[in-house]
């Protein structure tokens, strides 16, 4: 088994271990925090993803960039593993592989390029910004396509943030992580 590998397997039983009542309120305290990230407040537009599972949850979040009035970006996954972009609309439908993805307008993988600020999911991160997702590049690909001096920033759990994982050539780096406890740049 690789070293990511294995990293992945034990970053996912800890979040096995939160329970639903944890999970709810870390995902409001996070919530809490990414709205209040400048970026964010000035933002017109906001590219999220829907939570499944036990990955820092992002309802919360959704419903506060809603209610502020953002326009937000949410993914629909490609046969590829790329993503397309739908903008919310207040409803979501079911998908493959147990997502819920905007049944409204696809509005092209370039859409990503649009956006004032860009979270993303993932298990861990490194204090350079090296992010380690799920091991499908769906998210390698659209950070590859966001323009320079857009904030990309991952959406974690305090304890996954700071840890040291493995990079590839392919792997893509973000400006910032959140956690329900706070935001962290990178430089």
């Amino acid at each position: 088994m690789g070293r990511k590998t294995a990293l992945r397997d034990q970053l996912l039983t800890t979040r096995g271990r939160i329970g639903l009542p944890g999970l709810g309120s870390l995902a409001r305290s996070l919530a809490q925090v990414v709205i209040e990230i400048p970026e964010v407040r000035r933002a017109a537009s906001v590219a999220l993803y829907v939570s499944i599972g036990t990955e820092p949850g992002t309802g919360p979040l959704l419903d506060e960039l809603d209610a502020a009035g953002k326009r937000v970006l949410l993914p629909c996954l490609l046969p590829d593993n790329d993503l397309d972009w739908a903008a919310y609309d207040g409803e979501l439908v079911r998908a493959p592989r147990g997502l819920l993805e905007p049944g409204g307008e696809r509005l092209g993988v370039s859409a990503i390029a649009g956006a004032d600020v860009v979270l993303v999911p993932g298990l861990a991160v490194d204090l350079q910004g090296h992010r380690m997702g799920r091991g499908g590049g769906s998210y390698d690909r659209i950070l590859a396509r966001v323009p320079a001096g857009t904030l990309t920033c991952v959406l974690l759990y305090p304890w996954e943030i700071g840890v040291s994982v493995p990079v590839e050539p392919h792997d893509q780096a973000v400006g910032a992580a959140a956690s329900a406890e706070g935001m962290q740049r990178f430089s």
